[in-house]
């Protein structure tokens, strides 16, 4: 054997230490001509090496970095010692250089066979070119007599002395020189003997597998089975069948398949001794692999397994694979059928009649059964209740209905069966059936459906959302006593949610801020109240809004009478009895719906209608389980961003409204959120939305139904550059961070020091005294400290000067503090500030003389106080100062003053220091706006979250950031 070695890696010792060591002192010629892979033939420097020097060299290239070459010569040593230690090789006499010579030899196998010539198409071109297929004969032969010889110098130790005597017999043991002629004569006599006992390997050389075979049963008389169809004469006989099941015995016939692929029981009373033997070791190697085969019966007549039909499932499920992977195919019976069961709702029939069932609302339903299929409709088969009743007493994946056995995997289908039964025993007891209980199996949110449902029929709203996807609510007139006209929109919505009132299903009225939810509600209320006495109708919404409603009922509904129950003075349970009484509408705040919660809880209402139901995602707080524990015979959410940061608001809102229908919180995040917030995963968002689709009623402004009546919105980007000031408090910061980030001691407290630090950094982009928090002026002499606040006063001056006015957003009420102070002198007028720390009275006036023509032409705003339920369409300028890491939360501030009513075009500018961590967020928050709809990252925590190299290119000051 030849090795092939560069001339200067040769002579240069750059060779790998292994391989160094192993051609040390070995001589390089320049005599051997090769063919390489161009097909040019060119000189080369080689080194001879021997059959065990070519084996350790190969052997020590393992540790190194080889070439596909040398990785070939690897894959056929490998397989050549797997033979060997396989026992298939055999001493035989060959002739060489004249002299005959006794050499190992495999035994030339159907195994053998395939192997070589996969081993063969292989090879490289190296060794195609330069010496053929008779070079790698030969180098097989070399490794399989090199080979066999090791592996017999393992175990020379333990045979101890004497040496074998016979001489033939020594020339086959390792430290022997194979090529040494032994007894030529006698070698060259037995040859062709050897010849034939090698070529002639064992008379059966056949593949062993298994075939089951179905249990022999007497089928029901006038009972078949179709493709498409069940027909059935007369009834099972369900004990029969159910023992005959218990008792069945599925044959497993040990076969063998022979060169030409014919698969024939074995029969062992034909087999000879040594056959017999190798049979029954073959057998033990299958129990091993699949242990389960222990259990089974033996049959007399034969070597076959009778298997139970716990056993069969077993081997359908995990024993098939196992034998398969031992070298055992298993054939499986086709007769078998693979069934799909799925779950169907079918409403009772009305007494007397055959009409389907009356519309009922969820919390109602009670005239529907459960009904169990083979495959989807509309070709699915149903079984009937024999069919339940057979199913009802067998386990697990196969199972045999109408004399014919069937799988579904995870024994799906006597599952279903028994879970229809129990559905069935549970309406025998007069069990009423919930909106929550029965919507929590039909979307599968709750785990304990054990199949699909693929059919709602008869249920007259159930078969809206089926074949439509959503509710169809019928035309009503306008409204008696509403001082209004409703827009087509509005109109429908109205229609929405009294369709939804009849059938005693809340909803999610989930319209975009300005689109006039609250003359909605207002609406709803009129059209009840014109046929009669109802209950009163509790409204909880935050505090800067209660004022709002009660204006907007006096304005649009004054027939109405509207109670408030806030403040010091709200009444005490004593008088509130008689004066909730006398009033149609109640008005209340969260807190108070807190502090007042066994005197709210303690009353039946008509209806509750949450608004800005988005402060109420939490389920645990006090306010969220004050108000679902109210008691109504409806419920209303309202909310311009149903999800706000993750999904859990949505299941969160449609909970309060609908409670189960999503199923529990964590059911709820395994099923949707996390596939859909971290995965993306457009089959469940699909699903999610297929579920809530008929409960929420979304409508954007960009509807073109609606886009006609709002005037145009302008998206104004301004950017501004940091002083050098800021630049540097920015910088420091930034080294604070990333100081605190090399220190493991403080690991620990990495969240809390990235967060502070992103808070800091938005701080000194507002101005150095925001983040000083010294007192200090924001303009000293006119010069300004901040590059933001002077394009603040640039915009807010152009702007006032044309006779506009605008409302100003900030998340950090301190700077809106500094803002007010500063901007009331530049501009020569008090400029008011709403922020969460003002009391109703107080808010509502500032709303008022805001919204008058003489008011101040600037608003400043807090996000969290301002940012919802207030109608501002005095200003058509919304200016957002610093940005929020949540797009919904700043589309909810601006709509504020881009909402039904507003009739000039509406500027929204936003205000982002260039080269800092303020455009990365606003390129981030642009990239997912369009998701922001259904979901958006938790808060800030998502940058916590980031390695330290991406947080460090997320915060780092560019050069562009500070001006000249």
């Amino acid at each position: 054997m030849a090795a092939w070695v560069d001339d200067q890696h040769a002579t240069s010792g750059q060779l790998p230490g292994p391989l160094a060591e192993l051609l040390a002192g070995k001589r390089f010629r320049r005599d051997i001509a090769v063919t390489d892979d161009a097909g040019k033939r060119r000189f080369v420097a080689t080194a001879t090496l021997g059959v065990s020097s070519a084996v350790a060299l190969l052997d020590a290239s393992r540790s190194i970095p080889t070439a596909g070459d040398v990785r070939w010569y690897r894959y056929l040593l490998d397989g050549v010692r797997r033979f060997v230690a396989s026992a298939a090789v055999a001493p035989t006499v060959v002739e060489v250089a004249g002299e005959w010579v006794m050499r190992w030899q495999v035994i030339p196998t159907p195994a053998w066979r395939s192997w070589a010539a996969v081993a063969t198409g292989g090879a490289p071109s190296a060794l195609l070119d330069n010496g053929g297929p008779e070079a790698l004969t030969d180098l097989l032969a070399e490794l399989i007599d090199h080979e066999t010889r090791s592996r017999i110098a393992t175990s020379v130790p333990r045979l101890g002395p004497p040496a074998p005597r016979s001489p033939v017999v020594r020339t086959l043991l390792p430290d022997t020189d194979a090529s040494a002629p032994c007894a030529p004569a006698r070698l060259a006599a037995s040859a062709s003997a050897f010849q034939r006992w090698n070529t002639s390997p064992r008379k059966d050389d056949h593949t062993l597998l298994f075939r089951l075979h179905e249990p022999e049963h007497d089928e029901p008389d006038g009972t078949w089975w179709t493709d498409d169809s069940w027909s059935v004469e007369s009834p099972p006989d369900t004990e029969k069948s159910v023992a005959t099941t218990e008792s069945a015995r599925w044959r497993l016939q040990v076969c063998r398949r022979s060169i030409d692929g014919h698969v024939a029981p074995v029969q062992p009373h034909r087999l000879d001794t040594e056959d017999l033997d190798e049979l029954t070791t073959a057998l033990a190697t299958a129990v091993r692999a699949f242990p389960g085969l222990a259990q089974a019966d033996p049959d007399r007549g034969s070597l076959d397994f009778l298997l139970p039909t716990s056993l069969a499932e077993e081997l359908f499920a995990t024993g098939a694979v196992a034998l398969g992977e031992a070298g055992f195919a298993v054939l499986l019976p086709r007769t078998i059928a693979e069934v799909r069961p799925t779950l169907g709702i079918r409403a009772v029939p009305v007494m007397g009649g055959g009409a389907p069932a009356a519309m009922v609302g969820l919390r109602e339903i009670r005239e529907f059964e459960w009904r169990l299929a083979l495959g989807d409709a509309p070709g699915a088969i149903t079984l009937t209740d024999a069919d339940l009743a057979e199913l009802a007493h067998q386990k697990g994946d196969l199972v045999r209905v109408r004399g014919v056995w069937m799988r579904a995997e995870s024994g799906a289908l006597s599952r279903a069966a028994a879970f229809v039964t129990a559905q069935r025993a549970l309406k025998a007891d007069d069990r009423p059936a919930d909106m929550g209980e029965l919507f929590g199996l039909l979307t599968g949110s709750a785990d304990r459906l054990p199949v699909p449902v693929s059919s709602v029929q008869g249920l007259s709203w159930l078969d809206d959302i089926a074949e439509r996807g959503a509710l169809q609510p019928s035309p009503l007139p306008p409204p008696a006593g509403l001082t209004a006209t409703l827009r087509p929109y509005q109109q429908r919505g109205v229609e929405w949610l009294a369709h939804l009132a009849s059938l005693g299903i809340g909803g999610v009225l989930a319209d975009d801020m300005g689109l006039g939810k609250t003359i909605q509600i207002i609406a709803l209320e009129s059209h009840e109240r014109s046929s009669g006495s109802t209950p009163p109708t509790l409204v909880v919404c935050p505090m800067s809004v209660v004022g709002n409603w009660a204006r907007e009922f006096r304005r649009f509904a004054p027939h109405l009478r509207v109670m408030i129950h806030h403040g010091p003075d709200r009444l005490s349970s004593k008088h509130f009895e008689h004066a909730r009484a006398a009033h149609d509408v109640v008005l209340t705040t969260f807190a108070i719906a807190s502090r007042d919660r066994s005197l709210l809880g303690g009353q039946r209402w008509h209806r509750i209608v949450v608004d800005e139901v988005q402060h109420l995602k939490n389920v645990n707080t006090i306010a969220a389980k004050s108000v679902r524990a109210l008691t109504s015979g409806h419920r209303i959410a309202l909310t311009g961003t149903p999800v706000e940061n993750r999904l859990e608001d949505l299941r969160a809102v449609i909970d309060l409204v609908n409670p189960g229908l999503l199923g529990s919180a964590s059911v709820f995040r395994a099923r949707y959120a996390e596939p859909i917030e971290r995965d993306r995963d457009p089959a469940a968002l699909r699903r999610l939305t297929a579920i809530t689709h008929p409960f929420v009623l979304r409508r954007e402004k960009t509807d073109p139904t609606i886009a006609a009546e709002l005037p145009e919105k302008v998206d104004i980007t301004v950017r501004a550059n940091l002083t050098v000031e800021q630049a540097g408090l920015y910088r420091a910061v930034i080294d604070e961070l990333m100081e605190a980030l090399r220190d493991r001691q403080q690991r620990t407290l990495r969240r809390r020091n990235v967060l502070a630090a992103l808070t800091r950094l938005k701080q000194i982009c507002n101005h150095p005294a925001h983040y000083l928090a010294d007192g200090t002026e924001l303009a000293p002499g006119g010069v300004h400290r901040s590059g933001k606040v002077e394009l603040l006063a640039d915009t807010l001056t152009t702007l006032i000067d044309e006779g506009d006015r605008a409302l100003v957003f900030t998340q950090f009420a301190a700077f809106g503090e500094l803002l007010s102070g500063w901007l009331g002198e530049l501009l020569g007028t008090p400029i008011p500030l709403l922020h969460g720390g003002l009391g109703r009275r107080d808010r509502d006036r500032m709303v008022a003389e805001f919204t008058e023509s003489d008011g101040p032409p600037i608003m400043l705003a807090t996000l969290k106080a301002g940012g919802t339920g207030l109608n501002l369409t005095t200003a058509n300028h919304v200016v957002h100062v610093d940005r929020w890491w949540n797009p919904a939360v700043e589309d909810q501030a601006t709509d504020r003053a881009y909402r039904i009513g507003q009739d000039q075009r509406v500027s929204v500018h936003r205000l982002i220091c260039v080269g800092t961590i303020e455009e990365r967020i606003d390129d981030m928050i642009a990239r997912k706006r369009e998701l922001s709809r259904l979901t958006v990252a938790s808060g800030e925590n998502w940058v916590s979250d980031l390695a330290d190299d991406e947080l460090f290119e997320l915060v780092r000051l560019r050069d562009e950031a500070v001006s000249e």
